[in-house]
Protein backbone atom coordinates (compact mmCIF):
# COMPACT_ATOMS: atom_id res chain seq x y z
CA UNK A 1 0.00 0.00 0.00
CA UNK A 2 2.56 2.23 1.32
CA UNK A 3 4.94 1.50 -2.40
CA UNK A 4 1.82 2.22 -4.60
CA UNK A 5 0.93 5.65 -2.55
CA UNK A 6 4.51 6.23 -2.96
CA UNK A 7 4.43 5.46 -6.43
CA UNK A 8 1.36 7.57 -6.94
CA UNK A 9 2.96 10.94 -5.80
CA UNK A 10 6.46 10.57 -7.70
CA UNK A 11 4.12 10.10 -10.95
CA UNK A 12 2.39 13.08 -9.40
CA UNK A 13 5.08 15.14 -9.15
CA UNK A 14 6.51 14.32 -12.33
CA UNK A 15 3.42 15.35 -14.53
CA UNK A 16 3.22 18.50 -12.49
CA UNK A 17 6.96 19.45 -13.18
CA UNK A 18 6.57 18.42 -16.73
CA UNK A 19 3.28 20.57 -17.10
CA UNK A 20 4.95 23.77 -15.54
CA UNK A 21 8.34 22.51 -18.03
CA UNK A 22 5.85 24.04 -21.41
CA UNK A 23 7.46 27.39 -22.27
CA UNK A 24 6.01 27.42 -25.44
CA UNK A 25 2.89 27.43 -26.73
CA UNK A 26 2.48 26.74 -30.33
CA UNK A 27 -0.91 27.98 -32.49
CA UNK A 28 -1.28 27.77 -36.38
CA UNK A 29 -3.71 29.59 -38.81
CA UNK A 30 -4.12 30.01 -42.21
CA UNK A 31 -5.28 33.60 -44.10
CA UNK A 32 -6.53 33.14 -47.87
CA UNK A 33 -4.53 36.04 -49.74
CA UNK A 34 -5.23 35.46 -52.85
CA UNK A 35 -7.42 32.84 -55.05
CA UNK A 36 -5.92 29.20 -54.24
CA UNK A 37 -3.00 31.57 -52.12
CA UNK A 38 -2.46 30.89 -48.78
CA UNK A 39 -0.41 32.70 -45.97
CA UNK A 40 0.38 29.83 -43.21
CA UNK A 41 0.74 30.67 -39.73
CA UNK A 42 2.88 28.14 -37.28
CA UNK A 43 2.90 31.13 -33.61
CA UNK A 44 5.53 30.15 -30.68
CA UNK A 45 3.96 32.20 -27.83
CA UNK A 46 7.10 31.85 -25.10
CA UNK A 47 6.91 32.15 -21.66
CA UNK A 48 8.97 35.12 -19.88
CA UNK A 49 12.18 34.27 -18.99
CA UNK A 50 12.95 31.56 -21.57
CA UNK A 51 13.94 31.52 -25.67
CA UNK A 52 13.30 29.33 -28.52
CA UNK A 53 16.42 29.03 -31.20
CA UNK A 54 16.24 30.45 -34.87
CA UNK A 55 16.21 28.11 -37.75
CA UNK A 56 19.38 28.86 -38.47
CA UNK A 57 22.49 28.96 -36.22
CA UNK A 58 26.05 30.70 -36.48
CA UNK A 59 28.83 28.19 -37.31
CA UNK A 60 29.74 28.54 -33.61
CA UNK A 61 26.60 27.85 -32.12
CA UNK A 62 25.75 24.70 -29.63
CA UNK A 63 22.17 25.46 -29.75
CA UNK A 64 19.85 23.13 -31.33
CA UNK A 65 18.12 24.84 -34.15
CA UNK A 66 14.10 24.90 -34.60
CA UNK A 67 13.35 22.18 -37.50
CA UNK A 68 10.14 22.09 -39.30
CA UNK A 69 9.41 18.86 -41.18
CA UNK A 70 6.33 19.57 -43.77
CA UNK A 71 4.28 16.45 -45.32
CA UNK A 72 4.55 16.27 -48.62
CA UNK A 73 0.88 17.13 -49.94
CA UNK A 74 1.05 17.21 -54.09
CA UNK A 75 -2.32 19.75 -54.22
CA UNK A 76 0.52 22.23 -52.54
CA UNK A 77 3.20 24.50 -54.13
CA UNK A 78 5.29 25.99 -51.53
CA UNK A 79 6.39 29.62 -52.40
CA UNK A 80 9.87 30.31 -50.85
CA UNK A 81 11.24 28.98 -47.68
CA UNK A 82 9.25 28.98 -44.03
CA UNK A 83 10.44 32.56 -42.86
CA UNK A 84 10.64 33.61 -39.07
CA UNK A 85 9.06 36.87 -38.48
CA UNK A 86 9.99 38.42 -35.07
CA UNK A 87 12.57 40.21 -33.04
CA UNK A 88 15.81 37.88 -33.40
CA UNK A 89 18.47 37.65 -30.72
CA UNK A 90 22.17 37.47 -31.08
CA UNK A 91 23.38 35.84 -27.55
CA UNK A 92 26.84 35.50 -26.87
CA UNK A 93 27.51 33.11 -23.95
CA UNK A 94 30.79 34.83 -22.25
CA UNK A 95 31.74 31.47 -20.30
CA UNK A 96 31.27 29.16 -23.20
CA UNK A 97 31.93 31.59 -25.56
CA UNK A 98 29.25 30.53 -28.33
CA UNK A 99 27.05 32.38 -30.16
CA UNK A 100 23.13 31.67 -31.05
CA UNK A 101 20.58 32.87 -32.42
CA UNK A 102 17.19 33.54 -30.45
CA UNK A 103 13.87 34.53 -30.01
CA UNK A 104 11.75 35.44 -26.72
CA UNK A 105 8.01 36.46 -25.94
CA UNK A 106 6.74 35.15 -30.12
CA UNK A 107 7.89 34.52 -33.43
CA UNK A 108 6.00 34.07 -36.41
CA UNK A 109 7.21 31.32 -38.84
CA UNK A 110 5.12 31.72 -42.37
CA UNK A 111 4.88 29.68 -45.73
CA UNK A 112 2.68 31.19 -48.67
CA UNK A 113 1.57 28.49 -50.40
CA UNK A 114 -0.63 27.91 -53.67
CA UNK A 115 -3.40 25.06 -53.70
CA UNK A 116 -2.68 23.02 -57.53
CA UNK A 117 -6.78 23.42 -57.46
CA UNK A 118 -9.69 24.05 -55.90
CA UNK A 119 -10.11 21.68 -53.01
CA UNK A 120 -9.75 21.22 -49.18
CA UNK A 121 -6.51 20.25 -48.17
CA UNK A 122 -3.94 20.64 -44.98
CA UNK A 123 -0.79 21.98 -44.29
CA UNK A 124 1.12 19.38 -42.09
CA UNK A 125 4.05 18.20 -40.59
CA UNK A 126 6.04 18.51 -37.17
CA UNK A 127 8.01 20.85 -35.55
CA UNK A 128 11.36 19.88 -33.10
CA UNK A 129 12.45 22.49 -30.88
CA UNK A 130 14.60 23.52 -27.74
CA UNK A 131 13.98 25.99 -25.48
CA UNK A 132 16.27 27.03 -22.80
CA UNK A 133 16.58 30.02 -20.06
CA UNK A 134 19.51 31.47 -18.15
CA UNK A 135 19.77 28.05 -16.31
CA UNK A 136 18.40 25.27 -18.12
CA UNK A 137 17.74 24.09 -21.38
CA UNK A 138 14.92 21.63 -21.91
CA UNK A 139 15.29 18.29 -24.29
CA UNK A 140 14.72 18.48 -27.86
CA UNK A 141 10.59 18.77 -28.22
CA UNK A 142 8.70 17.28 -31.17
CA UNK A 143 4.84 18.68 -31.83
CA UNK A 144 2.80 17.87 -34.82
CA UNK A 145 0.76 20.18 -36.80
CA UNK A 146 -2.02 19.97 -39.14
CA UNK A 147 -3.77 23.41 -40.71
CA UNK A 148 -6.96 23.46 -42.94
CA UNK A 149 -6.98 25.34 -46.15
CA UNK A 150 -10.04 25.78 -47.32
Amino acid sequence: MIKSVFSFLLLLAFTVTHAQLQPVVWSYGAKKTADRTYEVEIKATIKEGWHLFSQTQPADAIAIPTAFTINPNPLLIRKGTLREVGKLEKYKDKTLGVTAYQYSGQVRFVQTVVLKAKAKTVFAGSVEFQTCDDEKCLPPQKVNFSIPLQ
